[in-house]
């Protein structure tokens, strides 16, 4: 046996897939939100109207909250989908098949003519985005130690606010920098950007195999199907997962849809007030954006690496009660006080501390709940179906902030509430501390 000492008790190879995972999952949101940090110049373009213009700033949060919603609900068919063809195919061809198409996906956004193509696009991103979550997941939990499951799945989610973070450098390096001069035309080259995870793609399969879960369940007869989910035994943690997922979903896309776009109009806002001619209103606006887009990811980063030690020695319960509880208060302290624009920007710290932090726990707590042959299947329907549901919350929000700053104000405080409207729920969620993969198998 070997002795050596291991970082969390994994070896090579265990690290290799979790970082291959990693990738599959940071490049999914890097790729599905480079749309949201360019709307404000390609909705515009598309649209035949000029970039900053009153009829764009009111076109703008409309269509975005009409992008984020589509996405949302095709992200939900492509998770339920393609967590069935994870079962079935395997966790390393569907990681393979979904980078692909999401990249794609992304690339040819650059090339659209007009709204409805680019809305066309974002429908093949979606799909791809959808079905990578569940196979990267299911294929980590299979594969790591059982006891550094948590700290795994963690570490896993952590690519989503690199991811974002990441998107937001390719956008300031193209539009804030390099084609800062041809705003009209900069934000396809953002675009073409998203094509970079087909090459990671093809490297991954190059080093990664089946995990030998998947193989032992691979050859039965029976195919997985969504039905089963619904059995006695399975109903609770099914309709479970999925009621928490929603909650979060639901509050993380009416936030962070429209962060750069209320970012951009509090700055737009500020450069009124200073008297700022056009070139430094907009360096503004890019430095705002930046701002709390860094400042909701750098949230989100530490909160993901604190669900570790709260879920293991609280459990997942009162894990779900406490990032509920703040991420409503840090949303309705956000945007419920007449704080200035530059204090606001600030705020999306503790709302990324929480509002995003608690996805660091869907990685591990939600392949707990279900047995080998079925885990691609539930993970990818519970967390990915609410999606549906969710899709009202970026149309709503984005209708109402047509309106003005203040309106919109008002619509995230209203989803501030949302969480609070969760812990009604955690009762009937299973309780998954200590619990071993294997004992779902017998």
């Amino acid at each position: 046996m070997d002795g050596r000492r291991r970082f969390l008790d994994m070896n090579g190879y265990q690290w290799t897939v979790l970082f291959a995972a990693w990738l599959g999952w940071g490049f999914d949101i890097f790729d599905g939100l480079l749309y949201a940090l360019v709307a404000d110049k390609a909705i515009p373009v598309l649209l035949g109207q000029a970039i900053g213009s009153p009829e764009a700033k009111a076109s703008v949060p409309y269509w975005n909250g009409i992008m984020g919603s589509l996405l949302l609900i095709f992200w939900a068919i492509g998770g339920v989908l393609f967590g069935r063809i994870t079962d079935k195919l395997g966790r390393t061809k569907t990681l393979l098949l979904t980078m692909l198409l999401y990249s794609v996906g992304t690339a040819m956004c650059a090339l659209a003519p007009n709204i409805w193509v680019l809305l066309l696009c974002r429908v093949f991103v979606a799909f791809g985005i959808g079905g990578e979550w569940a196979a990267g997941a299911a294929m980590v939990a299979e594969v790591v130690p059982e006891k550094r499951r948590v700290e795994a799945g963690a570490l896993l989610y952590t690519s989503a606010p690199l991811g974002l973070l990441a998107a937001d450098a390719m956008r300031f390096y193209i539009v804030g920098g390099l084609l800062k001069d041809s705003p009209e035309t900069s934000w396809r080259w953002v675009f073409a950007c998203g094509l970079l995870p087909a090459i990671v793609a093809f490297v991954i399969r190059m080093f990664i195999k089946e995990p030998e879960k998947w193989q032992e369940v691979a050859g039965e007869k029976k195919s997985p199907t969504i039905r089963e989910l619904f059995t006695p035994e399975l109903r609770r943690a099914t309709l479970g997962g999925m009621a928490m997922a929603l909650v979060a979903l639901l509050t993380w896309w009416s936030c962070n849809t429209f962060a750069s776009v209320i970012a951009s109009q509090m700055a737009g806002a500020q450069a009124k007030l200073q008297g700022l001619d056009k070139p430094a209103t907009q360096a503004l606006v890019e430095s705002w954006k930046s701002i709390a887009l860094v400042s909701f990811c750098a949230g989100g980063l530490i909160g993901t690496l604190l669900t570790v030690p709260v879920a293991k020695l609280m459990g997942r319960r009162a894990m779900f009660a406490i990032y509920f509880v703040l991420g409503a208060a840090s949303i309705i302290g956000t945007f419920a006080f007449p704080w200035t624009g530059a204090t606001r920007l600030y705020g999306y710290f503790p709302i990324g501390l929480t509002v995003f932090g608690v996805f660091g726990s869907f990685t591990y707590y939600l392949p707990e709940l279900f047995p080998t042959r079925l885990r691609g299947t539930g993970a990818g329907f519970t967390y990915n179906i609410g999606r549906i549901i969710a899709a009202a919350g970026p149309f709503l929000v984005g209708v109402i902030a047509q309106q003005g700053l203040d309106a919109a104000f008002r619509a995230l405080v209203i989803v501030g509430c949302v969480p609070l409207v969760g812990l009604f729920l955690l009762p009937f969620i299973v309780e998954t501390k200590g619990r071993s993969l294997e004992t779902l198998d017998e």
